[in-house]
């Protein structure tokens, strides 16, 4: 049913096991990718000193090396260039210089094996571009929607319609309900809801808020009737409440639309179709149900849809964090889950299973009242964190752990990174790691650990994470400003604005010039850092998607397990759909 092969794997492996076994020993094993790999953190960069952070992480040979060539021809190098061909042409040089050291090269080629192929060459995928013309969206099912959510949501709508036709071909039995995990706005369930798909969709989303909003994109979208409203004209026109109002459902097909409330327009660059139209009359339909994930047991969700014996898959567009363990979890807790198909990302949100939970902001750990368990048990490991499966657990002596910095840099798209976007980038980092050595300087933090396996949030300086967030344009435009723009947030923070007021507020424009002036000359070698951290940690994600494949193949009532690129990885780089089908 699903793709040849049920990994999308570099042909040098001759099967999904001998790549699986060979990615585990080199994510497990490998020391420079370990370093790279969670080991450091960009914060660090100017902290660290006797010897600084580029020179005790990199070789001697690779430094001496990246000297003599631009950052976006380094970039060529580490994602692009044919290694092969370079190493074969090193006798002449390489790009009119010196060639690369043959460890260098090594390295590239074990990380590029090791990355789970990202173009769409799958069998579910061929389909979806063979029936192209169907994948547009409708405009009143686009509304709000850009270009990247159109192409995500109409791709992933025809695979999720294509599979469950498909389960119903080979297994005889058919499904009743798709269930969206953390549907948001409901983007997705809109489409599958719409023509031609006609499904029924129970989207669960624990942000009331968001499902209130959907559902006026509903009415848009013609699945459902605006409520009319009744009112005495007078009473509201005078600001005052009405004794009793009376709310009618207008009829099918065409909903009463408030002429003073515009209605919202797709994005301008939404490429959409408009000679397709919506239905008139809905065949599908969509349920919200208000609903915290906080596990797989769906058992009061189901209680909760409507009609009897639901027959339900289980979909997601870009879960964060654990909701993907939950949604695979709920194949084997739930008698009514027949299939799951899940689209990750935002690895950073995942906690660990083998240790302390971990979060990418001190503002994201759950309280009490949100979830008691990890509130009560902070230190404790989390049995719904990574890794899933029990291969990985029980890797080595320590099963294979992943810290939040490996996971953070797992959501980079280095392959994406064009010349003027990555000079943005490489400024934004520069300047925050130039920062956090002025607030070393100026006593606001303290040294760095001397070890650097197993790196927080923030950096291995001591103290609570100073968390920065974003910033508004023209702070970017030199240093003095990033710093003013910086300072002021923090300032304006309740808890720790007085202390940084009395570290920071005597500092003045020119002894922050002085900084940049100072370490202007390692802006190149940071940004050769960050590119190698983003490149590897293409490995990360790769892992993290591999251990939840072999989850599902561990599970006994699992009969066929698969991961697929389902998106354009230029236009969506978190493209890849794990599916899991019950025996």
């Amino acid at each position: 049913m699903g793709p040849e092969k049920p990994l999308p794997f570099n042909d040098v492996f001759a099967s999904a096991d001998v790549y699986v076994h060979s990615l585990l020993d080199f994510v497990g094993t490998h020391e420079l990718l370990r370093i790279l790999c969670g080991g450091v953190h960009i914060l660090d960069f100017f902290t660290t000193s006797d010897p600084d952070l580029y020179s005790s992480v990199l070789p001697l040979e690779w430094r001496d090396f990246f000297a003599h060539y631009e950052i976006m021809e380094m970039l060529d190098l580490f994602m692009r260039d044919d290694i092969k061909t370079v190493d074969e042409g090193k006798d002449g040089g390489w790009r009119d210089g010196p060639v690369p050291p043959r460890s260098l090269l090594d390295y590239i080629s074990s990380v590029r094996e090791h990355l789970l192929l990202r173009e769409t060459t799958g069998s579910q995928c061929a389909r979806n571009r063979a029936m192209k013309p169907t994948q547009k969206l409708a405009r009143q099912v686009a509304v709000g929607m850009n270009i990247k959510k159109v192409h995500e949501v109409g791709l992933f709508a025809r695979y999720v319609s294509d599979l469950t036709d498909n389960i119903t071909q080979s297994t005889g039995t058919e499904t009743s309900h798709l269930v969206d995990f953390g549907s948001g706005q409901n983007y997705l369930g809109r489409a599958l809801a719409s023509e031609p798909y006609n499904k029924r969709i129970v989207a669960i989303e624990s942000k009331s808020h968001n499902a209130e909003r959907a559902k006026e994109f509903d009415v848009m979208a013609r699945l459902t009737a605006k409520e009319k409203v009744m009112r005495n004209k007078k009473v509201f026109r005078a600001g005052l409440k009405p004794t009793a109002t009376t709310s009618l459902p207008t009829p099918p097909p065409e909903p009463a639309v408030d002429e003073t409330e515009p209605e919202p327009t797709p994005a301008a660059d939404a490429s959409l179709d408009p000679a397709i139209e919506a239905s008139k009359e809905a065949k599908g339909s969509v349920q919200y149900v208000e609903h915290r994930i906080l596990n797989g047991d769906l058992s009061d969700v189901v209680q909760r849809i409507h009609g009897a014996d639901p027959q339900m898959t289980i979909i997601s567009l870009h879960s964060c964090g654990n909701l993907v363990h939950h949604g695979l979890r709920s194949l084997i807790l739930n008698p009514s889950v027949k299939a799951v198909a899940m689209v990750g990302c935002c690895y950073n949100l995942l906690t660990e299973r083998l240790g302390p939970a971990t979060y990418k902001l001190p503002s994201l750990r759950p309280t009490a009242h949100e979830h008691p368990r990890l509130s009560s048990t902070g230190e404790a490991n989390d049995p719904h964190g990574f890794p899933m499966s029990d291969r990985l657990c029980q890797y080595g002596s320590q099963g294979i752990r992943l810290n939040i910095t490996a996971r953070m840099m797992a959501v980079q798209a280095p392959q994406n990174w064009g010349e003027k976007d990555s000079e943005g980038f490489f400024t934004r980092h520069f300047y925050r790691a130039l920062l956090q050595r002025v607030f070393l300087d100026r006593g606001v933090v303290g040294p760095p650990s001397q070890d650097h396996v197993g790196a927080s949030p923030a950096g291995h300086s001591s103290g609570t994470p100073i968390i920065i967030g974003s910033l508004r344009k023209g702070c970017y435009a030199s240093f003095v400003a990033y710093v003013r723009g910086a300072l002021a947030k923090l300032y304006d923070d309740p808890e720790t604005g007085v202390r940084f007021r009395e570290k920071m507020e005597s500092m003045t424009d020119e002894e922050i010039a002085g900084y940049e002036v100072n370490f202007r000359g390692r802006k190149k070698d940071l940004s050769i850092i960050w590119s190698l951290m983003a490149f590897s940690a293409g490995v990360i994600e790769a892992t993290i998607v591999v251990d939840r494949w072999l989850w599902l193949r561990e599970q006994e009532q699992v009969g066929e397990a698969w991961v697929e690129a389902l998106f354009e990885y230029g236009m969506s780089p978190r493209n890849l759909v794990v599916v899991g089908i019950k025996k």
